[in-house]
This record gives structure tokens, sequence and C-alpha cells, in this order.
């Protein structure tokens, strides 16, 4: 096995782990093929696609057993999203491969600070468990844990 092979492996790897937790794994895969295998970005994407819809649907049926899809939700949003899908598909095949790039760098660096500067929620209980059994995931916990550190605070094991 040579190392892109493995890299390639690795990255798929992350990319499907934070696509199954609702993260947005096709960001880390489009950076890959793009930075590491000089892909160019509307192909990069493409392959992105492909490689989210064997994830998703493992995804939607694991995160379906657990009762975390508001099915109720799913409908109106499927409905509203299939235009932009079609507009979307139509954009990009318009817009120079460099902007393009551009477009997607911004929007993952908006979306970088708002996570890095917003104020940290509560987890919501998970459909069907009341507020007393909802535990934090381990991302949270990360998450206060790297606000903490940030603001100065003490950390003890305790605090978690």
């Amino acid at each position: 096995m040579n190392l892109t092979y493995i890299l390639s492996l690795l990255a798929a790897a992350g990319a499907g782990a934070l696509g199954a937790m609702g993260m947005g794994g096709g960001g880390i895969l489009v950076i890959y093929l793009t930075l590491a295998l000089s892909v160019p970005q509307p192909e990069a994407q493409g392959i992105n696609l492909l490689f989210f819809l064997p994830c998703a649907g493992i995804s939607l049926i694991i995160n379906s057993i657990k009762k975390l899809v508001n099915w109720k939700m799913v409908l109106p949003l499927v409905l509203g999203g299939l235009p932009s899908v079609l507009l979307g598909c139509f954009a990009a095949g318009r817009i120079n491969t460099l902007w393009l790039g551009r477009i997607f760098a911004g929007l993952l660096i908006i979306m970088g600070l708002r996570e890095l500067f917003s104020k940290s929620k509560e987890p919501a209980p998970a459909q069907g468990e009341d507020e007393e059994e909802a535990k934090p995931s381990i991302l949270h916990m990360l998450w206060q844990a790297f606000q903490r550190w940030r603001h100065g605070e003490s950390q003890t094991l305790e605090d978690y």
C-alpha cells in the first residue's frame, strides 16, 4: 500500500465519522481531495456526494433506531431543499472553479468562526428521554473543556 492510499483511507474514515455525527464530514473529504490530491473542486464535490450516499443511509438507520430523527420535520425540509439542489447544481456548473473553491473556503471559515465564538448551549434531551436522564455528548463535554481552558478556568476531573 502506498502512502496516498493510506491517507485517503484515513481521510475517508474521518469524514465518515464526522458525517455520521452530523458534523459535515464531507467538508473534510473535499478539503483532502482538493489540497492533498489536487482534484478540481467540482470533481471533489461530485466524489463527496457519492461518498455521502452510503454514509448517510447507514447514519439514518442508526439515528432512526435511536429515535434521533424528527420525522415530522423531514418532509418540509426535503421539499424546501430540492429546489435549492437544482439551483445549486446549475450554479456550480457555471461558476469558475477558482471562485467555487473560494466560496467553499469562505463558508468553512464562517462556520468555523461561528462555532468557535458562539455561546455553548446545553444539549437537548434525545427524543423520548427525560431532561433529567439526558447526558451531554462527548463532543459537548470537550467543547465545555475547551471553553473553560480558553477563559483560564481551572479544570479537574470532577468538573466532568
